[in-house]
């Protein structure tokens, strides 16, 4: 198979895994299922994924490429640390927040081997946090923010952005953020990040 026509087919099974995981959850979501929605053959899901898990592990890995790769550009361009989180932090935050992202979030709640959330885990934190904390550790040298241990840093300046907002979509207490949103939380998390670490 052609490399564009491949990319085309995973683009149709991955948009039928998440229609699926949305309607019906993880434990409602089968290979088969997906391969129907797709008009894929199981046959190819299972080459391409291994098993359910592998699929929804693809899942993850792409959702976050997006973010690690904008993040990794932008360091490339040597732009300073706040120009860098003015561009990032929408993005990460239409990331975390968005449907796809809840999805899967309530799937690895729902998948008692745990797996599912080791691969959101290594995929999306254990990925980003340390390109983030070179941002921060950037901001230090400049004189910027003042603090110890930049790990902790990106880990306020996280609090700040998200804070429960993901947990309180998951279990459907709060609606997607509008695009006004998106856009104010990452100045107002900067600015509180600011505040605190400049003393």
């Amino acid at each position: 198979m052609r490399e564009e026509n491949r990319a085309l087919r995973q683009e149709q099974i991955e948009k039928a895994a998440y229609e699926l995981l949305e309607q019906k959850g993880y434990a409602g979501t089968s290979m088969l299922g997906i391969a129907r929605r797709a008009r894929a053959s199981i046959e190819t899901l299972y080459n391409w994924y291994g098993d359910k898990q592998g699929l929804f592990r693809a899942l993850v890995a792409r959702n976050a490429t997006e973010v690690r790769i904008l993040l990794e550009a932008e360091l490339s361009r040597g732009l300073d640390a706040v120009s860098i989180l003015g561009l990032f932090g929408p993005r990460l935050l239409e990331l975390l927040l968005g449907n796809r992202a809840i999805a899967l979030n309530r799937a690895a709640a729902a998948d008692a081997s745990g797996e599912l959330g080791v691969a959101i885990s290594q995929a999306g934190r254990e990925t980003v946090m340390p390109l983030l904390a070179q941002v921060l550790e950037d901001a230090r040298r400049s004189g910027y923010l003042q603090f110890d241990r930049p790990e902790e840093a990106a880990e306020l300046y996280l609090d700040l952005l998200v804070g429960d907002l993901q947990m309180r979509r998951v279990i459907g207490r709060t609606s997607a953020p509008s695009p006004e949103f998106v856009q104010q939380r990452p100045e107002m998390a900067v600015r509180n990040l600011s505040r605190i670490l400049r003393g």
